[in-house]
C-alpha cells in the first residue's frame, strides 16, 4: 500500500499547475503517476512533484474525467478542489 493510491487527492507543487489539487488516476511506474482533476489536465506527473493530502475519493483505475468529476461531487470535495493552495518558495 502506497501513499499515492488510486483516488488519493494531491497538490501539485511544481509546474504551471502548482498549488492546484489533483486526483491520482493510475500508477504508471516507480516514478510517474497519471493525474486528473477539476483544474488540472489529465497528464503524467512525477510523484516528486505532488504532495498527498488526507482526502481520497472512490474511483477505479484509469477512470474517465467524467467519472472523476462525479466522484468528486459525491464526496463533496468540489469546492476544495477548485481552490488554489499557496506553495511556499524555498
Amino acid at each position: 500500500m502506497s501513499v499515492y493510491d488510486i483516488g488519493r487527492v494531491c497538490v501539485k507543487t511544481t509546474g504551471r499547475e502548482a498549488g492546484k489539487y489533483c486526483i491520482v488516476v493510475d500508477i504508471i511506474d516507480k516514478n510517474y503517476i497519471l493525474i486528473d482533476g477539476l483544474n488540472v489536465r489529465r497528464r503524467r506527473a512525477n510523484y516528486k512533484h505532488l504532495e498527498p493530502i488526507t482526502e481520497s475519493i472512490e474511483i477505479k483505475k484509469g477512470a474517465s474525467h467524467t467519472d472523476i468529476e462525479a466522484a468528486i461531487k459525491k464526496a463533496k470535495l468540489d469546492k476544495k478542489l477548485k481552490e488554489i493552495v499557496s506553495i511556499p518558495t524555498k
